[in-house]
């Protein structure tokens, strides 16, 4: 992989950290995070997806964000995505017919960024950057396995995407929350590496690989 998917992925990492608060915390109105999706190494963007606490795929938003900034060579920072999700979740936006598909089962808008004024820090934010960052102090050496996103997929579901120090490429794990979290916690990176795990999700462009371990 090149230096800027390099870079790509590292940003995707820290944006999923941030946003982790938002699947219990709202955006705005009844809208929460439900996911956060690694673009294909072909895209400088990242995929957020939003909907109720309580929700049904079909319920569900996933807005495909730009990693750059138009005309420069700037990456957005995790507040900056932080900040359209929320200006996207206030107010009425009209989106053209030609943003918008259908991504696994959910609609998906390629939001035009240039067309919105991010949303201002609320007054939380940065007591939550101090009380995390104190919890889970920030290092320049990143869990192995790194967590690039997840995905909500029922009420006892969850995909997690993940890549690997020595490979970028995404591996997701299906796991559910209410098992053996500890255990599967630490026999996670182990797991990833045992090719006779691996299956296909054709409907998922986010990875390259799905371990199934719901069951474990």
């Amino acid at each position: 992989m090149t230096s800027l998917y390099e870079d790509i992925a590292e940003q995707q990492a820290d944006i999923t950290r941030l946003l982790l608060q938002h699947f219990h915390q709202p955006l705005g109105g009844d809208q929460f995070v439900r996911g956060v999706l690694p673009a294909p190494p072909t895209l400088e963007a990242i995929r957020i997806v939003t909907g109720p606490l309580d929700t049904t795929t079909g319920e569900r938003t996933a807005w495909e964000l730009p990693l750059r900034v138009a005309n420069s060579e700037e990456l957005y920072g995790p507040h900056d995505v932080l900040g359209i999700l929320r200006a996207l979740h206030t107010g009425t936006h009209i989106h053209s017919s030609s943003r918008v598909r259908t991504l696994m089962d959910m609609p998906l808008v390629q939001v035009d960024v240039t067309t919105l004024k991010q949303a201002p820090p609320q007054p939380d934010d940065d007591a939550f950057l101090i009380l995390s960052t104190l919890v889970a102090p920030y290092t320049e050496h990143a869990p192995d396995p790194r967590l690039r996103g997840f995905l909500f997929q029922g009420p006892d579901r969850l995909r997690l995407y993940m890549d690997r120090e020595d490979d970028i490429n995404v591996i997701a794990a299906d796991v559910r929350p209410s098992g053996a979290v500890t255990a599967l916690l630490a026999a996670l990176p182990s797991l990833l590496t045992e090719e006779e795990r691996r299956g296909q999700d054709d409907i998922d462009p986010h990875c390259t690989a799905v371990v199934d371990l719901t069951r474990w």
